[in-house]
């Protein structure tokens, strides 16, 4: 698959997004919201593909290399203010459904911010299942700064992670965030030397691609909806999943493998 603002390549049963605009330190333009769209269609049908990790590009250049998640917009292409009104609400309805298909998405999504994350990169980061990030890399939310909004759903999301008082801090004031102050606040899941954070999130990857595809799915379907739900729609939905486990070829698999106490080997059927 060859894609003009994204590389994609899968390790074993991970697939890896990287979002490849380099040069503009991967700001966000349509043709990147079209090409990620395209991939999670097609990912999300491949059985071969059972974690999802998201990450930057480096951009190699005569002063060294430069860590880059995403800038957020293309702010040149905001400058030149060519957009009709039309074009200007859709081009934020496809920001949105970017950030609905990584959220939506059926398998374990893992995000490793390799360098700053900025806006419309923030949002992408939020609507994964898990954030990693590099020690020196950053988050922020400058969209007060620059008289604009959030959005993505990190209202919504940034509230659930580090609480509304927390969240009302970060986008009112729009302060950067470094890795360990990210997870200390329960942002992000861990912060690592930004030489070890691709490693440590394929080994992360790794684990949960060993785990029942079906098992995976349902699990990150029920925790998404909870939320939304009252303690009865909770209990009869998981009762549904479980039944639906207990109906896979993996599930007889796992529970034979307990008992012979061997490691299980899932197919994801």
């Amino acid at each position: 698959m060859a894609f003009e603002t994204v590389l994609y390549e899968r390790d074993g049963f991970m697939g890896i997004i990287r979002l490849n605009r380099p040069e503009r330190m991967n700001a966000v333009i349509e043709q990147m919201y079209l090409d990620i769209q395209d991939l999670l269609t097609e990912i999300r049908h491949d059985a071969h593909v059972r974690v999802l990790v998201i990450t930057g590009s480096v951009r190699k250049g005569p002063e060294g290399e430069k860590q880059a998640f995403c800038a957020g917009a293309d702010l040149k292409k905001h400058a030149a203010d060519d957009r009709t009104p039309w074009q200007k609400r859709e081009y934020i309805l496809m920001a949105h459904e970017t950030t609905r298909m990584i959220y939506e998405f059926p398998k374990p999504v893992i995000v490793a911010v390799n360098g700053p994350a900025r806006g419309a990169g923030t949002e992408m980061a939020l609507n994964g299942d898990f954030l990693f990030m590099a020690d020196t890399a950053t988050i922020a939310f400058p969209e007060t700064g620059l008289a604009t909004c959030v959005g993505g759903g990190v209202t919504y999301l940034l509230t659930q992670l580090v609480g509304s008082m927390r969240a009302r801090e970060l986008i009112y004031t729009g302060r950067i965030v470094h890795g360990p102050e990210a997870v200390a606040m329960g942002l992000a899941l861990n912060s690592v030397p930004v030489d070890r954070l691709m490693p440590e999130v394929l080994s992360f990857a790794s684990a949960l691609a060993e785990k029942a595809p079906t098992s995976l799915s349902l699990t990150k379907e029920l925790i998404r909806k909870g939320p939304h739900r009252d303690m009865e729609t909770v209990l009869l939905a998981e009762s549904e999943a479980i039944l639906a486990c207990m109906n896979t070829e993996d599930w007889h698999t796992g529970i034979r493998s307990f008992a012979e106490k061997r490691k299980p080997v899932f197919k994801g059927r």
